[in-house]
């Protein structure tokens, strides 16, 4: 199969990386991709969000598959011109996509379907959370413990525009469920975490995320298809009714609370850096069953869980998320892979045969052992390699959960 890759992040990396382990697999092709995925595929300089271009391209390259990775080209509609020009999408379209793009259809969905999410309130007062209706790359979410972050609250969000909606506010561990979604029927992936918080103890502004790992302990496969029976399946069925069936990654965003399990959100998509971890864990053909998807039809598609445990430090730019960091050289890449890191390289460019900095969250260091504790260990002593003038990280990525498994297995 010739596929064509939709991003340029870490996300869309580890995508590639595991993509190209299949046998179906006769040509990877990225748009625009970045220069850890043209190691090992073909980039294009078109942009994900352009529709028409993305088209054209596909044609061009005789695409048999084209896996979108970011939100943007998708709450925007790119599947359904792909899909109405003759090309096989894994992605959901316009309308499934609001799962994602409008936090109040969300809510309408979930109320309909029955799923437990957080309740909606009438005003804007502590404690609460205020969250962008639309679309905020990971940052439209501001928890208020006082009236005065309520009020701080509401001038961040004013700034991005469109309507905010107010929830109550959970209490308890998040969590990240995945179910690949051929329209009706779906494919559940290891439950991960993420961290949103920019500092160490989940303190300073929400980012895209700072970090991840997989699998969370006590979430074994039936625990696992659990959740997805009670936040999952249940979207996808109302989706169907409302004539939009969800193709693609549905991706619910969970609080553990002592009520049991809640939704905080719906992203029509794979998350980052979640799937930075998720991806060294899978045993099995992801090709295969991203395009059983897009057909249509999972059938007897299956995924593993493999043994052992992923952990993934994000590396960003000294400012982040104020801002980013463009042209510094970056130097220790080839030295932390050598040590049996994998690095996913996000907001990264080449310039003169160099990699150099291009972004906010720059690379992404995943490790791979027995259990948390390794994994991390991994991970941090390949980040430890990797150099360039203001990098910053946090300390704590897995810190807990090592340190649960630890009292639990000793």
């Amino acid at each position: 199969m010739r596929v064509l890759l939709l991003g340029s992040g870490g996300r869309e990396h580890a995508l590639a990386w595991k993509l190209v382990q299949s046998p179906l697999l006769a040509e990877l092709h990225a748009a625009p991709g970045n220069s850890g995925i043209a190691t090992l595929g073909q980039c294009h300089p078109v942009r994900a969000d352009d529709s028409e271009a993305v088209l054209g391209l596909a044609r061009a390259l005789l695409i048999d598959l084209v896996v979108v990775g970011p939100e943007v080209p998708l709450v925007a509609g790119l599947a359904d011109v792909l899909r109405a020009g003759g090309v096989s999408v894994f992605g959901p379209s316009r309308g499934a996509a609001a799962i994602e793009g409008s936090k109040t259809f969300a809510k309408d969905v979930m109320e309909t379907a029955g799923v437990p999410a957080a309740a909606t309130l009438g005003a804007p007062v502590a404690p609460c959370v205020l969250k962008a209706d639309g679309l905020a790359a990971g940052k439209g979410v501001v928890v208020c413990h006082t009236q005065a972050e309520v009020d701080a609250g509401l001038v961040e969000l004013a700034a991005l525009g469109g309507d905010i909606v107010i929830e109550e506010l959970l209490e308890g561990p998040e969590i990240s469920v995945f179910a690949l979604c051929d329209g009706a029927a779906c494919l559940a992936l290891p439950v991960a975490q993420d961290f949103k918080r920019a500092e160490d103890g989940d303190l300073g502004p929400n980012t895209g995320g700072m970090g991840s790992f997989a699998p969370v302990p006590g979430f074994a496969a039936s625990e696992i298809e659990a959740l997805v029976d009670l936040t999952c399946r249940p979207i996808l069925a109302e989706l169907a009714e409302r004539d939009h069936p969800f193709i693609g990654t549905l991706f619910a965003g969970l609080m553990l609370t002592p009520d049991g399990p809640r939704v905080l959100e719906y992203n029509c998509r794979f998350g980052d850096p979640e799937t930075q971890s998720l991806m060294p864990l899978i045993e099995g053909d992801l090709l295969e069953v991203l395009a059983a998807c897009a057909a249509g039809d999972l059938g007897g598609a299956q995924l593993e869980q493999g043994p052992g445990a992923a952990v993934t430090v994000v590396l960003a730019a000294g400012d982040y998320p104020a801002s980013g960091d463009t042209g510094s050289p970056i130097s220790g890449i080839e030295a932390a892979e050598a040590t049996g890191a994998l690095v996913f390289h996000a907001g990264t460019a080449l310039r003169d045969g160099s990699v150099v900095t291009n972004g906010g969250r720059i690379l992404n260091v995943t490790g791979v052992g027995d259990d948390i504790a390794a994994a991390r260990a991994v991970a941090y002593a390949g980040a430890d390699l990797i150099r360039w003038d203001g990098v910053r990280r946090r300390e704590d990525i897995a810190l807990t959960a090592s340190l649960a498994e630890a009292r639990t297995t000793g």
